[in-house]
């Protein structure tokens, strides 16, 4: 089962980087960098941003079940929680904005 702690992150680098392409397509600014400066496109960015990560987020969930239930015999939701975030949505935050950058010719072009 230790599969499940390098599936979830690379499935999240894989939106990652399909939306950091899209957003570099598109001559968006850098993912990131606009969720923590501009306050009137913050939410409408995480709400993208979970979009595409739910489906890795809940089967990231689904896996850790699985693995508490057969290591320990029983679930700790909170854990799951945490570790599902962890593992699935902190990644693609990270890489989503470096990979519109890097896909720019590494150019950081920024609104406002």
């Amino acid at each position: 089962m230790s599969f499940r702690l390098v599936l979830r992150p690379a499935m999240a680098i894989f939106f990652a980087i399909r939306d950091g392409l899209k957003d570099a397509r598109l001559k968006r600014s850098p993912y990131f960098w606009v969720v923590f400066s501009d306050s009137a496109q913050r939410w409408d960015l995480l709400r993208e941003g979970w979009k595409a990560v739910i489906k890795v987020f809940l089967m990231a969930i689904v896996i850790d079940a699985v693995y508490q239930y057969r290591e320990f015999a029983w679930f700790y939701p909170g854990e799951a929680l945490l570790v599902a975030f962890s593992l699935a949505f902190v990644p693609y935050v990270l890489l989503r904005g470096p990979v519109n950058r890097i896909a720019r010719g590494g150019k950081q072009i920024l609104k406002g």
